[in-house]
């Protein structure tokens, strides 16, 4: 029973209800007096601030006194018949019904306009005529023919389930045989409908059974048999199907049973959006809307009614809080912990009777929900704690929120000795101290406050000149026009949205429009138009970029509006003496610091926010919104640039269509005049938002999926494609402990700090502004770009074939000025984010992708980038070289080179010796001398390695040297070295330097020697294409598709990588590109197949386990060892059709888990995507025990990354975990899990073709592949497993 419920009806004697002739003595029978007080008092309140949308949820008007009896029971009836209905409507697999609980209302005798009080909802047993009919209900009304309605619907649709299942009668006749316990997902209940053709149903649109309870027995006739049987007899069936069948798992559901899928989430912004900006009678009337229609109902959740309710609360509305429980149970749901919070806030607020308070409470209590537990899993926005608090404490006066005592561990056994064993850790602190860092705090914050960041450019060096200066002006001048035409048009805009937002409950742009500040607004779209390529933009690329920066700065002040940021503050300077070198040692984890200084200062609002995601459907509707202002707004002289006899307005902006991939799609194309403005104007200012720069500070801690990294800006600890948001709910489903694993490794990946290498810069930004070098990946402007093919289409003098050669060369050389506009800017970015941070110490916080693959969050600048970035980036704490560190920074240049892959450590160091001629000159002079450094495979990284080798060789005692750069270990072919440890292959495993050799194994090499093998056989033979590619096979030509096909490369994939390489060698052929790199791609698959033989059965095994999986129907899903689930979001691609102004966009969704999976991209990806989960677990237990062990440790997915003093401890310490986790039964945990997700039961039917699957997909994956004799633990000694 519902809160609103026992409010209404204090507890007391209780006793039949007695029907007399009015309606308002209904509520004078066998009460008690105390209970008719308290109704009356409530009932004046609920009747002080009626409704008036809300009438339509009752009864109707009550007839005149006179005939108060016969109409009485006349509506009783025909609510009775129509809650059938509804029901019925509901649920069309039902039918049956035997109805109790149905609801009277009594309406005030002022008429249709008031509405009913609390203490008016009387609840009436009734039964219907099947079930014995009471001597009230014998009387002739005028709604028999409902009746008479109801049931010739009810036996057309049974006869029509009987046409439809016919087939299953013999399934069903037996199901309460000796087979009854086969029932499986399969002969699950499914909904039939009757009005349009039926259809098959997906996973996610099966029905999940009633449940059946002592209070409530509804019989469910799963499908319609000859002989009938008894209500008993289907009771039983009913309730054997029930324990039998197990509900798929829903991806878009989180564990209240709230649906994500982008309906429900607009639904839940639009109210959110409504409630911030103080429209809540506009939120309340969307909320009654959907509510009152059953085919809008669905559209709601609990989390919906919850943010009526907070609304209401914080005014104090006791009256619309009690509706609101009354709504929520009309609805069949059930309040969760927040709508008892938000209960007691309103009652905090209101200073209410302590009665209510109790009756609230014992709810809680039957729910299964503890006091402690509201202050533990509640988000506070203000005051409201101490609102539930003082509510509380009216009757308990010495109430104390608890906390949870102790720590639970990660139950990962990988990990137990990290946890446990922390007498020996050396955690590590920052080289900073704990005021420093303050201030380095106060920094960040007003840069995310301000939420973006306006940076000079490394152009602006360049001298102005009199051109320059002219096209600024003329900039300055007219985005000033442009500004007052933005904001006058967006106040219009508003104005028109807000009338009809006031008139119809019909969802629109208006409260989006209102959160931020109009110049807000203008800002956003001035930015945009600054941010445009000259080639243009794809309309939906542009909306969403808009849309997002909305978003991000709407959670920013709504951070600020909860009140937050001081407690941020105070708990991030408390959290700062953990890492200040100049506070004491602790053996406690950042992660686990964050958590107690939580509960610390536990008082105020929460950090935690728990707002709907924007849904990207909405993002971009509110961006295309803005792009439609701007074309239609946006306007400038024609003659501004030259002078025009005829001078009027021309857009700025051009809204057209063009083809990408045989889709045509909207384009935003800026006019040639606002590039040319652009262009001369070069100008010296760049804005960024500020999640795109490095942080100042620090990151905050991850401690749960919904909190890390920035200070204010929202960021997903799982990073995925737009839209998909199953990920994040099956990560919120986990047990807090079970994802500490995780969270620590991108903490301490996270807390890495970084300086800039600003001898390095200052030569990279002098050869970025003098035209570039595409040899050292410094990308020319596009002045430097091959001019466009100029020729009039209609000229006569070139012919047909002329003019289609001129048009091919416009359109490629089009294509590469668009390359080398893009790939400048992007460097321009780079080098001036590195450049603004020349002389400051950073961070990058750090999240995931689907897989556990970690990434920092900012995306230009980053450690992940190219060569040129890399080489600028040095740890900012430096430690002494020690012993050994000179010799691993010449080795490790080296290994820049990509020369004496082949060699030894020895021999690679004694290389390095011998040229320390050129690798001094390279220091000295690197532009001037000798360019030794030019030709190495990373050119930049190498010069700098030259300038540190020299640095440290010429000072007095190398082994005290400090050294900040960050030495390199690459993983042999990292992706074979996880197959051939799971597989145990011995072949394999001394390919991929898994087994101690005294030289390194180079698996390309080898696979290039067994391809030339096969060609020189197959030359013999005569074969044309052998004889031509003799010479030309290489490891070069070989090694991407190596490198890639154990992440999934098909044969297509590698053709065109081997092509791309055979383009690349001046002498081959070019007639003889095509068919040649169809031949190697062949051998190149071969020799694998041969060399890794264990490898291919285990890709085998999970490509077609994956694909038995998805043509079931489901997702592919799995556990990586450190508890990190993981689930595939490949579903088929629906378009969703997006409607706006400018234009109607389409939608193509392939995440959407309401979708049936995508059988070729599961079963494809699978494979690839296991490996890559595995690599990244090995790399999160590696960083961890680094940590433990005191080191700097970073990583670039396989690539890891310390100082050179501490390469050794971090090799062994990687070698240990590579053995520790495949030490594991890896695939036969694997196996038992997806036999328990997927084959938890068994068909009925064994002769049903879906049995025959089951079958099949239940044997293939109980037959783990077969392993090896490879010993796991000549790992340890093997020194080129990660060199």
């Amino acid at each position: 029973m519902s809160l609103l419920r026992l409010c209404a009806f204090p507890k007391c004697p209780t006793g039949r209800f007695v029907l007399e002739t009015g309606v308002g003595h209904v509520f004078k029978a066998d009460h008690c007096c105390s209970c008719h007080r308290i109704r009356n008092v409530w009932g004046g309140r609920l009747a002080d601030k009626p409704w008036p949308t809300f009438r339509r949820c009752y009864s109707t008007v009550i007839p005149k006194k006179d005939e108060g009896k016969k109409r009485l029971w006349e509506q009783s009836h025909l609510l009775d018949v129509l809650e059938a209905r509804i029901q019925q409507l509901q649920s069309d697999v039902v039918l049956d019904f035997k109805h109790s609980n149905v609801q009277m209302v009594k309406v005030h005798p002022g008429g249709r306009g008031n509405t009913p009080g609390r203490g008016d909802i009387l609840k009436l047993s009734l039964t219907s005529k099947k079930t014995g009919t009471g001597d009230l209900l014998t009387q002739k009304t005028h709604s028999s023919r409902w009746l008479e309605k109801l049931k010739h619907e009810k036996w057309n649709k049974a006869k029509k389930q009987m046409l439809l299942f016919q087939k299953a009668q013999s399934k069903v006749a037996t199901s309460q045989s000796s087979k009854s316990h086969q029932m499986l997902q399969s002969t699950s209940i499914k909904k039939i409908s009757t009005a349009k053709k039926i259809k098959p149903l997906g996973k996610q649109q099966q029905v999940r059974p009633m449940a059946l309870t002592s209070k409530q027995k509804v019989p469910i006739v799963a499908t319609p048999v000859v002989k009938e049987k008894s209500p008993k007899d289907e009771l039983l069936e009913a309730e054997m199907v029930e324990q039998q069948w197990t509900p798929p798992e829903k991806l878009l559901e989180d564990k209240e049973g709230n649906r994500y899928e982008d309906a429900q989430l607009s639904v839940r912004c639009y109210m959110e959006a409504s409630v911030f900006v103080g429209d809540v009678d506009q939120a309340q009337r969307c909320l009654n809307s959907h509510h009152r229609h059953l085919s809008r109902r669905k559209l709601l959740s609990i989390s919906a009614y919850n943010i009526m309710l907070r609304a209401w609360a914080k005014r104090g509305s006791l009256n619309q809080t009690f509706r609101l429980f009354g709504m929520i149970e009309e609805a069949g749901l059930k309040p969760n912990i927040s709508s008892y919070c938000a209960v007691l806030e309103c009652i905090g607020r209101s200073s209410d009777s302590s009665r209510v308070i109790n009756r609230c409470i014992q709810q809680m209590e039957t729910d299964g929900i503890s006091m402690d537990d509201l202050f533990r899993l509640c988000v506070f926005r203000q005051d409201e704690r101490e609102m539930v608090l003082r509510a509380i404490r009216t009757v308990q006066p010495d109430f104390q929120p608890q906390t949870l005592a102790g720590r639970l561990l990660c139950p990962s056994p990988l990990v137990h000795s990290f946890y446990t064993e922390r007498d020996k850790a050396q955690y590590s602190k920052l080289a900073f101290g704990e005021t420093e860092l303050q201030k380095r705090f106060a920094r960040q914050l007003a840069m995310e406050q301000a939420s973006c960041v306006t940076i000079d450019s490394v152009e602006a060096i360049k001298p102005v000149t009199e051109q320059m200066a002219h096209m600024r002006e003329l900039l300055a001048s007219q985005r000033v026009h442009w500004r007052k035409a933005l904001l006058q048009a967006l106040k219009d805009s508003k104005l028109i949205l807000s009338t009809s937002n006031q008139k119809t409950w019909r969802m629109n742009l208006y409260p989006y429009l209102c959160l931020l500040d109009n110049h807000e607004y203008v800002d956003i779209m001035l930015q945009g138009l600054s941010n445009l390529q000259p080639s243009g933009e794809s309309l939906l690329l542009m909306a969403k970029e808009l849309g997002t920066r909305v978003y991000n700065k709407f959670c920013i002040r709504q951070k600020g509006h909860s009140q937050m940021v001081d407690k941020l503050g105070r708990i991030y300077y408390e959290y700062l003496q953990l890492l200040a070198k100049d506070t004491p040692a602790t053996d406690v984890l950042p992660r686990e610091r964050w958590s107690d200084l939580e509960g610390q200062f536990s008082t105020g609002p929460s950090l935690l926010g728990d707002d709907t995601h924007w849904p990207h459907v909405l993002v971009v509707q509110l961006g295309t919104f803005f792009v439609d202002l701007m074309v239609r707004e946006l306007k400038v002289q024609n003659d501004i640039l030259s002078p025009n006899e005829e001078r009027k307005l021309i857009p700025v902006l051009y809204h057209m269509y063009t083809f990408r991939s045989n889709r045509q799609v909207g384009f935003i194309k800026p006019h040639p005049v606002l590039t040319q403005m652009l262009s001369g104007a070069m100008e010296t200012k760049l804005t960024f938002d500020s999640y795109v720069m490095p942080m100042l500070c620090p990151p905050v801690p991850w401690t749960s999926p919904q909190f890390g990294a920035y200070l204010l800006t929202p960021t997903k600890l799982m990073r995925t494609v737009e839209g998909a948001i199953q990920h994040q709910l099956l990560l919120e489903k986990c047990q807090e402990h079970e994802l500490h694993a995780v969270l620590d490794s991108l903490n301490q990946l996270g807390n890495c700090a970084w300086k800039i290498n600003q001898r390095l810069l200052d030569m990279i930004i002098s050869i970025f502004n003098e035209k570039g070098n595409e040899k050292l990946d410094i990308p020319p402007p596009v002045t430097e770009a091959p001019e466009i093919p100029r020729f009039k289409y209609n000229d006569q003098s070139y012919t047909s074939t002329e003019k289609a050669h001129l048009k091919r060369e416009a359109v490629k050389a089009k294509k590469k000025v668009a390359e080398m506009h893009s790939l400048r800017m992007d460097a321009l970015y780079k080098l001036s984010i590195a450049n603004h941070m020349r002389d400051k110490v950073f961070w990058f916080p750090h999240n995931m992708d689907f897989r556990g693959r970690t990434y920092p969050c900012p995306p230009y600048f980053n450690h992940l980038g190219s060569d040129v970035t890399r080489a600028i980036l040095l740890f900012a704490e430096g430690k002494p070289l020690g012993p050994h560190g000179l010799d691993w920074l010449k080795i490790h240049l080296v290994a820049l080179t990509g020369l004496k892959k082949r060699s030894s450590l020895a021999g690679r160091l004694e290389y390095a010796n011998s040229i320390m001629e050129d690798i001094l000159d390279s220091a000295d002079n690197p532009l001037t001398g000798r360019k030794w450094w030019i030709n190495a495979d990373e050119p930049w990284q190498t010069l700098a390695c030259c300038m540190e080798i020299a640095d440290a060789t010429r000072s007095p005692d190398p082994t005290v040297f400090i050294s900040h750069f960050p030495v390199h270990q690459d993983g042999s072919c990292n992706g074979l070295q996880h197959y051939a440890a799971l597989g145990r292959d011995v072949i394999g495993a001394t390919s991929v330097n898994l087994m101690p050799c005294d030289v390194p194994q180079d698996v390309y090499s080898g696979v290039a020697q067994q391809v030339e093998e096969f060609r020189t056989r197959d030359a013999e033979k005569g074969l044309k294409i052998a004889q031509v590619l003799q010479g030309f096979i290489s490891r070069k030509v070989v090694k991407q598709t190596v490198m890639t096909v154990v992440y999934g490369v098909t044969r297509y994939g590698g053709r065109l990588q081997i092509e791309k390489r055979l383009k690349e060698i001046d002498d081959f052929p070019k007639e003889y590109i095509w068919d040649a790199s169809h031949y190697l791609v062949h051998q190149v698959f071969n020799s694998l197949k041969e060399m890794f033989t264990g490898t291919r059965e285990i890709q085998d095994w999970l490509t077609e386990s994956a694909r038995l999986i998805a043509k079931s129907g489901s997702t592919v899903e799995w556990v990586t060892p450190l508890g990190l689930p993981i689930v595939q979001p490949y579903h088929r691609t629906r378009n969703q059709l997006l409607k706006s102004n400018i234009q109607f966009l389409s939608l193509q969704i392939s995440h959407d888990a309401s979708q049936r999976p995508d059988t070729v991209k599961q079963k494809n990806a699978f494979p690839p995507n296991f490996i890559h989960s595995l690599d990244s677990t090995h790399m999160m237990l590696t960083a961890l025990y680094c940590y433990s062990a005191g080191l700097t440790f970073v990583s670039v997915h396989d690539c890891f990354w310390t100082h050179a003093v501490t390469v050794d401890t971090m090799n062994k310490v990687c070698r240990e975990q590579f053995v520790s986790l495949h030490s594991q039964p890896i695939l036969q945990d694997l196996s038992t899990f997806l036999l328990q997700k997927y084959c938890s039961g068994t068909p009925g039917d064994s002769k049903h073709k879906k049995f025959l699957e089951y079958w099949r997909m239940m044997q293939l994956l109980a037959k783990v592949p077969q392993t090896g004799d490879f010993d796991l633990e000549r790992v340890k000694e093997s020194t080129y497993f990660f060199s």
